[in-house]
């Protein structure tokens, strides 16, 4: 992907490279399918290094502008999924 991720300078590097992951997550939702549960566990760690919903709200529509991916509408589709399932979202 040739874009840039919304990250903040006051994020740690550890906090940096698990935004990271859930980013990725969010990109395999799209391209093929995602365990729920794994998925779950990359956003409860991205929400303990963003707990502001305005603040996830600002870097979503971010990600979206530059990606064309909805960290929203991933995140709700998982929600939606029976644990322990597999799922994946069309653009």
């Amino acid at each position: 992907m040739e874009y840039q991720y919304p990250i903040s300078i006051d994020w740690s590097t550890e906090e940096i490279i698990d935004v990271m992951k859930f980013f990725e997550m969010v990109e395999k939702a799209y391209g093929s399918s995602v365990d729920r549960e794994e998925f779950m566990k990359t956003y409860k760690r991205f929400k303990e290094i963003v707990p502001s919903k305005s603040e996830e709200k600002t870097i979503d529509k971010e990600f979206e502008e530059n990606s064309g991916f909805s960290t929203y509408r991933v995140v709700k589709k998982a929600k939606n999924t029976e644990p322990n399932e597999r799922f994946s979202i069309k653009k």
